[in-house]
């Protein structure tokens, strides 16, 4: 756990050193704003709730979650830095695992900064806090499942935009599992068990039962998989390279 802290502390104080910190923040919260009042119809809707909030955030992790995922290995490997990593007595897992919890703990400061939206909703009517709560577990955890895929996708180059890239292909492809739109196309064929397994794969399946304030196990159990997967796959890739 210490070598796993030291790494943690190094990667989320690197973020505050940079712009990239800010930028990302100020970023998110203005698309969170500008797609939850305007784009959501906040107030045309007559209800005080953050249904469209939290609608748009698997369309939003889409492409700021790759942007940030995008440097955790990359850039290590472009500035030559990952050499000396690979040379400290710190186990690959551990390093991955710190990378990468910095990177969530940064994406849930960004998200926990949405409070006033939260405030304005409650301020303006009486919304169901606890399902409130729930969106943003859901958010957390999908946001978490995002960052798993990216941390793995930049560990195999050193281009960032390329990591970006296919980190947003791979995400994406998670996110349309779950669109009615394919659903549909695949039952119009496919025997049942196939489409559910479809969905089953699908972080909208998922983050959406979560969203309604159920917050089922098997949803928890789904992203708690996928995260232990694609960082299992991390520490592989590179303890592979190492070996070379």
């Amino acid at each position: 756990m210490a070598n796993i802290w030291v790494v943690f502390k190094r990667e989320l104080t690197s973020y505050f050193m940079t712009p990239i910190a800010y930028v990302f923040i100020v970023i998110f919260l203005f698309l969170s704003g500008i797609f939850t009042f305007y784009l959501g119809n906040f107030f045309g809707r007559g209800q005080a709730d953050l249904e469209p909030f939290f609608s748009f955030h698997p369309w939003l992790y889409l492409f700021l979650i790759p942007a940030l995922a995008m440097r955790l290995w990359a850039e290590e490997r472009r500035g030559g830095t990952i050499e000396l990593l690979l040379t400290l007595p710190i186990a690959m897992p551990q390093a991955v695992l710190g990378k990468y919890l910095a990177a969530w703990a940064f994406t849930g400061i960004a998200l926990a900064l949405t409070f006033p939206i939260w405030l304005t909703a409650n301020y303006l009517g009486e919304p169901d806090n606890g399902v409130v709560v729930a969106g943003y577990v859901g958010s957390f955890l999908m946001a978490g499942a995002f960052l798993a895929i990216g941390s793995c996708v930049s560990c195999l180059t050193r281009n960032q935009v390329i990591a970006f890239v296919v980190t947003a292909v791979v995400c994406l492809i998670f996110v349309l599992s779950g669109y009615p739109l394919v659903l549909d196309f695949f039952s119009s064929w496919a025997p049942r068990f196939l489409v559910e397994t479809i969905s089953s794969f699908s972080f909208l399946s998922h983050f959406n039962a979560i969203t309604k304030g159920v917050i089922d196990l098997r949803d928890l159990i789904y992203f708690a998989s996928l995260i232990a997967f694609w960082l299992f796959a991390n520490a592989i890739l590179i303890e592979m390279k190492k070996a070379d």
